[in-house]
Order: C-alpha cells, then structure tokens, then sequence
C-alpha cells in the first residue's frame, strides 16, 4: 500500500491510473498524428493547446471510469466482465463530459475525427493494460506472505481480514505464533511451531514472510517477543500492528482494539491552519457553484412537497457539529409533519414509514441534503465530513461508544467517508461502524481524500442511490 495524504492507496490501483494517464495522453497524440498524416508528412493543425486538451480528455475518462468503479478491483472476480460492461458506460460518461467542457471552453475542442480516433485508440490500451494486469493477478507476483503474531480473537479476525477476497491486493497467510498469554481462537493447523533454539527471525525467512502482524490483544508481561520483532524490523521485514493492519485494510479504524497511545503517537489529526484555510475555501466556491446549478432542481422539489403534503416544505432540526456545539441543520423535508409524535427521537431506517413518496426519491437521490449549502456557507459545515447526529444520539452514543466525541474534532459534513462506506444506519451496532470511518476520516483528512469521498458520492447518487 501506499499512503499519498495520509490515505491508503493499493500499489496496483495506483500504478494501474498511473499507466491509463499515460495512455490516454499519448493516444490523444496519437489520434491526432494519425488524422492528419498524409502518407508522407504529418500536417499538424495550429493548436497550441494540444497538451491542455489532452489533460482534459484523459481527467474526463479517468473520472468517468472512477465513477463507475473501474478502480474497485477484485482478484478474486477478475477484471474480465464487470471490466467490460463498465467501460463502454465510462467512454459515454466521459464523451458527455467533454461535450460540456468544449462548450464552455471552445478552444479546447479538437474536432470529432480526433476523438473518435482517441477513443477508439484509448479503449485498445486500456484493455490491453487491464488483460496485463489481470494475467499478473493470477500469478504469485503480488502475493505477499504475512504472520501473525497471537493466536486469540483479534489474530482470528486480521487473519480473515487478509483473507477477504475484495481486498486489492492477495495475501497468504504464513501461519500465527502462539503467545502463552492468549486462548487460542484460529485452527490448530495454522499455528507454527517454534522449536528449541530457533529465533523468530528464522522462523520468518524458513517461511519466506514478508510482512509480521503483531495482533495480540495483551503485550503486557514477559512473554511478548519485543526484542525479536526488532530483530525482524532491522533485517527488512515488515513489522506492522494490528491497529495499522486494520486502519489499511479497511479503511476504518476499529475502536475495539486501538489504543490512546496509538492515537496520540501516531499519524494523522492534521487540523493546521493550511488545512482549515483551504477546506473552506474549497466549501465557499463549492457552495456557491452548486447554488447556481442546483437552484432550479430545489425550486421544483420544494413544488413537489408543498402539492404532496403541503407546508411546510423545508425541515430544521438540531445537530452537534464541531467541538459539540449545536446548530439547525436545514433539509428539504422527506417525512409525514408530526413523524415523531412521541416526542422520542427515532433512528431513520431504510424502509421507513414516516417517509413521504416524495422524500423517498430526493432522499435516494441526496436532494433533500441541498438545503445544507447554507449551513455550508454560514461555516456549520463542510462539504466533506462525519454526518452530524442529533443531540439525543450523541448523548446515549457518547456513553456506550468509545471514541464517539473524536468525530466532533472536525465540522460535520453533507456527505462522508461514512456514507459512500457504510451507508444506512439504524441501530448502535451501525453507528459504530460508520464511527469507525468517520475515525479514520478526522485522523487523515486531507483534500485528495476529500476528492475522492465526492467522486464516491457521485457515483452513489447517479448509479445506485444512497443515504
């Protein structure tokens, strides 16, 4: 894995947008050479702006194909049908996309032999990339070897965890060192016996480990190998903690098992003043921008609820935001007047009665959350963020939740890592799994990682709906 702001991203995920940016740069190139060669000499139009165009082309495919979920990859699947049934879906995406873009920026355009040229050139090199990648994946080439030190609950489950076919990169797991101050939770056959006189370092190499896990859920006492790990660390072997372990593999961190220490000694929490300038900097042009777009979307959706159950159409309710300060968070209403007629806060569910006909579709389709822009612009919230919770949650979450406040560090989001994640919540078991995102959000925020929870929201929204 690679880490780029703070944020995880799989070595073959990277090298594979890596590789479809060159491609489609170079068959922008290409088509154009090839439109206007002659037979003897290539009659290159006056365009100085071929490499802007260019750029252009290969951010509207490579989003187009983000969007989709190209990047999403499974060895366990393949690449071969859901590649190819995505493709074309992300060409037409981004051929839309180009359109809007020549026509506010006209300079830009290169004309429809070219594109249909750089399109039939770019589709060519990116299968043959994918076949590439997708013939490597079978072989041992990105196989890493890992071992478990711990045999208990917590080795059990990073062992599952390694196992997990969605992950993008394949592990084998080498087999677990039994601690003597754990109960044993994985199968006998996989604990590896340490003989008389053989140190842990030989242990690693006899088993060609390329990466030890420490998951052992009590280090304290004489019995933990200390000294042998960093035996392992200096000889090049990768030494990683369970908390670590999980954080990258999941991108969550899992409040069960981490440690304050590690919160407070590790990485990440950058709330710097470069930080907060640019973020809402970004939110105040976002905000602005998608006003002007979205205005005649909420004209007609405050239509329809005001001739589905009439008045009143907007829906203020308290959220915590930052530092757990409570404003009114502001929404298209989505449910019946009088939905909580007990006066006793109520989760929202997936199938919930209370929700009108209308709301049902602005609520998959997220409008209900536009009215949020103000919030938004008055500095309550931010584009990106956890999702602020009502007061009567935070309260019971915060008693039974370890680490539930750390989430109100940050201003609350309209959308989150949690979101585009988990999705819907209903109950305390959900609410720590979305914590656990939001966790790792607050811990490495960042504007790559602000990009990418947007273009995850997109994709939410427009292909298969969303909280």
């Amino acid at each position: 894995m690679l880490r780029i702001s703070n944020h995880y991203i799989s070595k073959v995920v990277f090298s594979l947008l890596f590789l479809e940016v060159l491609i489609l740069i170079g068959s922008f190139y290409a088509g154009v050479g090839l439109r206007f060669y002659d037979g003897d000499d290539f009659a290159l139009p006056q365009m100085d702006h071929f490499f802007m165009s260019a750029c252009v082309f290969a951010a509207a495919i490579v989003f187009s194909m983000s969007a989709l979920g190209m990047y999403q990859i499974d060895f366990k699947g393949g690449l071969r049908t859901p590649f190819f049934l995505q493709l074309m879906p992300s060409f037409v995406m981004g051929f839309c996309i180009l359109t809007l873009v020549f026509y506010i920026a006209p300079d830009l355009y290169f004309g429809r032999g070219i594109l249909f040229l750089v399109f039939v050139i770019s589709g060519t090199g990116i299968v043959l990339t994918r076949a590439m990648l997708l013939k490597t994946s079978e072989t041992r080439f990105l196989e890493s070897r890992i071992l478990f030190i711990g045999c208990g609950a917590l080795a059990k489950e990073c062992g599952e965890l390694a196992l997990r076919p969605s992950n993008y990169r394949k592990y084998h797991v080498a087999g677990y060192v039994r601690v003597p101050s754990e109960q044993v939770a994985v199968p006998e056959e996989t604990l590896l016996p340490c003989e008389d006189g053989r140190s842990l370092i030989q242990l690693v190499h006899r088993n060609r480990v390329s990466e030890i896990v420490v998951s052992v859920e009590n280090r304290r006492g004489g019995a933990f190998p200390i000294q042998e790990l960093l035996d392992c660390k200096l000889y090049g072997i990768k030494v990683t903690d369970a908390a670590t372990f999980f954080e990258r593999e999941t991108c969550q961190i899992r409040v069960a098992s981490v440690q304050p220490s590690w919160l407070v000694f590790g990485g990440g929490f950058d709330q710097g003043f470069v930080r907060s300038f640019i973020k809402r900097g970004v939110d105040v042009i976002a905000s602005l921008g998608l006003l002007i777009v979205s205005l005649p979307v909420m004209l007609l959706t405050a239509l329809a609820i005001f001739v589905e159950d009439r008045a009143p159409v907007f829906y203020s309710q308290e959220r915590v935001g930052k530092d757990g300060r409570v404003f009114r968070v502001l929404k298209f209403r989505s449910m019946y007047t009088n939905a909580e007629q007990g006066g006793t806060p109520q989760w929202a569910a997936r199938n919930d009665p209370r929700i009108t006909r209308v709301g049902n579709i602005i609520r998959k389709l997220r409008i209900d959350e536009l009215p949020q822009i103000l919030n938004v612009l008055k500095g309550e919230m931010s584009f990106v963020g956890p999702r602020p919770e009502r007061p009567y949650f935070v309260d019971q979450l915060t008693q039974r939740v370890p680490y539930y406040n750390v989430r109100h560090s940050i201003k609350p989001g309209i959308t989150g890592w949690a979101q585009v994640r988990y999705g819907y919540g209903d109950s305390v078991e959900d609410a720590v799994q979305k914590l656990q995102y939001d966790l790792y959000y607050v811990k490495n925020n960042s504007l790559f990682l602000d990009v990418l929870v947007l273009i995850d929201t997109f994709k939410v929204v427009v292909f298969r709906g969303g909280r």
